[in-house]
């Protein structure tokens, strides 16, 4: 008898880890042993990067709200101590998006917790 193999569950694997290798340059896209090495460190590097992205944009709301309080004479620490004891409910990106996009909003914040 024959010896079988599972060729269709083997193409498979190997279909679908050359198709996440599409766009790389060179063999890195058509030799499957180099393309799943590729595309598992492509992998590692997406999985590490969702968590990096989240306190990347914290540090920018930060900065944001930072300039935007100090323009009012207040620091970022000081504003967001008032915010939490006036139990004012507004999270750092829409804060960060009024300090830039509409001033007038933030200062009026600025003011009612001054």
């Amino acid at each position: 008898m024959p010896r079988s193999v599972n060729a269709v569950a083997s193409r498979r694997r190997r279909k679908r880890i050359l198709n996440l290798a599409k766009g790389y340059w060179g063999s890195r896209s058509k030799v499957y042993t180099i393309a799943k090495n590729t595309v598992e460190k492509g992998l590692q590097y997406a999985y590490r990067d969702r968590k990096t992205k989240k306190r990347e944009f914290r540090a920018l709301w930060i900065q944001r709200i930072n300039a935007g309080a100090r323009q009012h004479g207040i620091s970022y620490s000081q504003l967001m101590g008032k915010l939490a004891a006036k139990e004012i409910g507004l999270n750092r990106k829409v804060l960060a998006d009024l300090a830039m996009n509409n001033p007038d909003a933030f200062k009026a914040i600025v003011e009612a917790v001054k």
